[in-house]
């Protein structure tokens, strides 16, 4: 049998051949690589630091991040039968590889093969290791070889147990849970030797995929993964058939917990970490930073509650759009009979028992609730997942029956909505029509259907929902540009988006006082010029351009005090026309608007412009402050460490009304600070500032007249078809910008009076509250003269009637010429001018 032997030879110098050729591509693969890789000695002084914290400017917590590594834990203090679920589901055969598991490389070379992409499986934990600290995080060959090399490096320099170590101390395990320790604290408030084994299997389950065998997000696929490791567990040997049944059958018991922050700015502290990030790096969430930023931890509830009570009006005005979700199963068990199975083909095909204990547990996690029948574990989960927006909680409808609804809340209460509370959700069809009442409870919402319910002052519940519309209020200190509040939309939870200081909206008529301004200024005009508020006519490139007045009529002449407290479009094009766009332009720079971030048309009168809320509530803390260009700033100071070390500080340059010309510095609570630049004359500032006190006297703004307080002016502003509602309004301590609109750019079908002006009055009346009035003192060159009520001019001694004007001196109008009355210029039969010089 020569033949045998002759292929038994090939077969056996075959293999050598290729294991040999595997030697030497691996060999091949160390000597490439191995220059490159990061130093595994590295992690022999692995630290895990202090979180990133942002506080208000009196000391209250606003954000932290970087909670992952704050909750380290020794080998020593890992629970053994924690280890053994983790490596249960992670890697079973770790403690007797050498950081590299063949068999596991094997089989995803296979999967590989199969689909063309790396794959996650064959990772042993030590290789985990490996990628979490010292590689990135994508999936290519390349870092895969990196990845097998350097968990063979870890092996020889570090034991089992440090390795062990760094790996449950790194692992993301959802929610911004980093490490196991923290992981526990999250979704069960407990010390890691405080959980159950099933609890520890739960979190055990997690590193292969956070999201979707989460217990909150997902508790009916977690349960199958949870069952799944305790099956494993049983099969290794570490626990017995006893202790797996009892384990098995546990129901479900994990929630959120987390910390509480003193003070609801998360879109403040969104932008401090974004600093923190631009300025450290990744190092500012480990280093023990610490960030004071401006807010003032008064107002800034103040300006949340009043942004998010405004846009929840203006919502109820416009109708119901529905429920968020509709027909969701009361049982965790019915929930799991529904679950897509997709993803769970490896924990499924071990077992059908797997599927079996894991529907007996949900049948275990069976919740009751006094006055709802049947089991509702699947509501109260379903409601601890879904977030909360602003004052608004989740609840699921229980029963409508005629005119009134009952809810499941959050706290699993049950909540009873009486029809007062429902009558206003009728059926949203656009911006501008609604349907009708609705004819019972039922025709809004029907059992199973999650909704939103709002707490009223009296303690009882009505329906509401997200807003369609969303918003922002900017709250500033206008003598040093401080932020002191900041809302950037309903609610952080619903969208990350921060209008306040990203969304570019046209101004519309917040932006007229500043042409008016320039008028006032340069002593073109005065606040009793009158100019024509008349239709015309221009060329628009191509096309012609025919603005209106959002009244649809005109007035004829018209003095400029009038023109701005109605907010008369054609009236503030004339006065751009005789100012001239560029010279305009040049002026506005001096507010903080980027000349070219401005159209070059008049347009620019009507505010169309894109310009976000902070920069139009910095361009009037400028009117506020007298004339002084300060900048917007949020970030007071930067310490480290627990000693903390002042890392940086802010002088900003900052407005002064008391300096003497030409004074470059002033001291403020024994701190120097440069004086900022004057860029618009006191006495001006102070006219325009009196005119727009006509603006809620007599004006577009009256409904500020509520607040009772003589010391707040400002503008209101819509733009085209109504697609943004502004108001813009201050006092000597406080500027307050409210902006209203859809991200869309939808029509809000609502004027800025309606819409904005309500939330300003609502937070100034609040953050006003107490305070005493505070107006700036009348500058010394300021005069007073009568002036003809329909021509502007002042009048002498001798003329009667006329109203009261203010003007720079340097400034007045011309004289009326003396005239006397038709009836005696008939009656005297003269002909002439009807002056008196023609009589007389």
């Amino acid at each position: 049998m020569k033949w045998i032997k002759t292929l038994v030879l090939s077969a056996f110098w075959l293999l050598v051949s290729l294991s040999a050729a595997a030697l030497l591509s691996v060999a091949g693969a160390a000597l490439y690589f191995s220059p490159g890789l990061p130093d595994v000695r590295q992690l022999q002084d692995f630290e895990l630091h202090t979180p990133l914290r942002i506080f208000t400017r009196d000391g209250k917590l606003i954000g932290e991040y970087g909670e992952e590594r704050r909750m380290a834990v020794s080998f020593d203090e890992i629970p053994e039968d924690f280890i053994q679920a983790l490596l249960a589901a992670e890697d079973a055969s770790y403690f007797d590889h050498r950081g590299v598991d063949p068999k596991g490389l094997a089989r995803a070379a296979l999967e590989l093969a199969a689909s063309g992409d790396i794959q996650s499986g064959g990772s042993t934990i030590t290789m985990q290791v490996a990628r979490n600290y010292l590689l990135t995080l994508d999936r290519t060959f390349t870092r895969k070889i990196r990845e097998i090399l350097l968990a063979l490096q870890m092996e020889k320099i570090l034991s089992k147990e440090e390795i062990l170590e760094l790996y449950v101390n790194k692992i993301f395990l959802g929610h911004r849970a980093y490490g196991i320790a923290a992981a526990a604290e999250v979704y069960y408030n407990k010390p890691l030797d405080e959980l159950t084994l099933a609890q520890k299997a739960m979190i055990a389950g997690l590193p292969k995929a956070p999201s979707s065998f989460n217990p909150l997000a997902n508790p009916e696929r977690s349960l199958i993964r949870r069952n799944w490791i305790l099956y494993r567990m049983r099969e290794l040997g570490h626990i017995d058939q006893e202790t797996y049944e009892e384990a098995v059958q546990e129901p479900t018991t994990a929630r959120r917990y987390v910390a509480q922050v003193e003070v609801d700015a998360d879109y403040v502290a969104e932008m401090a970490r974004q600093y923190a990030i631009e300025r450290f790096g990744e190092d500012a969430y480990t280093g023990g930073y610490r960030i004071h930023t401006t807010l003032d931890s008064d107002l800034q509830p103040f300006a949340q509650q009043a942004l998010a009570r405004g846009l929840i009006d203006y919502d109820t005005r416009h109708g119901w759009r529905g429920p968020e979700e509709r027909d969701i199963p009361a049982s965790l068990a019915e929930a799991q009979e529904r679950t897509e199975r997709r993803g769970l083909e490896e924990e499924l095909d071990e077992s059908p028992e797997i599927m079996e204990t894991a529907r007996q547990a949900a049948e275990r996690s069976q919740t009751r609730v006094e006055g709802i029948d049947g089991d509702v574990s699947n509501w109260l989960r379903v409601l601890e997942r879904t977030p909360g927006y602003g004052p608004l909680q989740p609840a699921i409808v229980v029963q409508s029956e005629d005119r009134e609804m009952r809810v499941l809340t959050r706290d699993g209460e049950l909540a009873t909505l009486d029809w007062d509370g429902l009558s206003w959700a009728r059926e949203y069809r656009s911006p501008r029509a609604r349907g009708s009442e609705p004819s019972s409870a039922a025709a809004i919402a029907t059992t199973g259907d999650l909704v939103r319910i709002l707490k009223r002052e009296d303690g009882s519940w009505r329906l509401s929902q997200r807003p369609g519309a969303e918003g922002s209020i900017v709250v500033m200190a206008p003598r040093t540009g401080a932020i002191l509040a900041l809302q950037g939309g309903f609610s952080f939870n619903a969208s990350k988006f921060n209008r306040a200081v990203q969304a570019q909206r046209q101004s519309g008529s917040i932006f007229k006082p500043f042409v008016f301004l320039a008028a006032l200024d340069t002593g073109l005009m005065t606040a009793s010029t009158v100019v024509n508020d008349a239709p015309v006519v221009m060329h628009d490139g191509s096309s012609l351009w025919r603005p209106v007045n959002s009244s649809g009529d005109f007035l004829g002449p018209t003095r400029l005090r009038v023109a701005l407290a109605r907010s008369r479009n054609l009236v503030t094009i004339r006065v751009l026309q005789t100012l001239g766009l560029d010279n305009t332009i040049e002026y506005l720079e001096g507010f903080g608007f980027s000349p070219s971030r401005l159209p070059h048309g008049l347009s620019l009168a009507l505010g169309s412009a894109s310009l976000t809320p902070l920069e139009m509530t910095n361009a009037y803390a400028v009117l506020a402050n007298g004339g002084f260009q300060v900048s917007p700033w949020f970030i007071e100071r930067v310490t480290r460490g627990s000693d903390d070390q002042v890392i940086s500080e802010a002088r900003p340059a900052i407005a002064c009304r008391d300096c003497r010309e030409g004074q470059t510095e002033v001291e403020v609570d024994g701190k120097r600070y440069d004086v900022a630049p004057r860029v618009a004359d006191p006495t001006a500032v102070y006219i325009l500032r009196d005119m727009l006190r006509d603006v809620i006297e007599s004006g577009t703004g009256r409904a500020a007249l509520s607040l009772n307080r003589s010391d707040v002016v400002g503008k209101t502003g819509t733009t085209n078809d109504q697609r943004d509602g502004w108001f813009a309004g201050y006092n000597d301590e406080l500027v307050t910008t409210v902006w209203v609109g859809k991200d869309d750019n939808e029509s809000i079908a609502e004027y800025g009076g309606n819409a904005a002006l309500p939330i300003w009055i609502d937070f100034m009346g609040n953050a006003l509250e107490g305070r005493p009035e505070a107006m700036p003192e009348p500058p010394e060159q300021l005069v007073t003269a009568r002036v003809d009520e329909q021509t502007g001019r002042r009048l002498s001694e001798g003329q009667s009637g006329g109203i009261s004007e203010i003007f720079h001196p340097d400034h007045l109008p011309d004289m009326e010429p003396h005239r006397i009355e038709q009836e005696i210029e008939q009656r005297s039969g003269s002909q002439g001018t009807g002056s008196y010089e023609a009589i007389f």
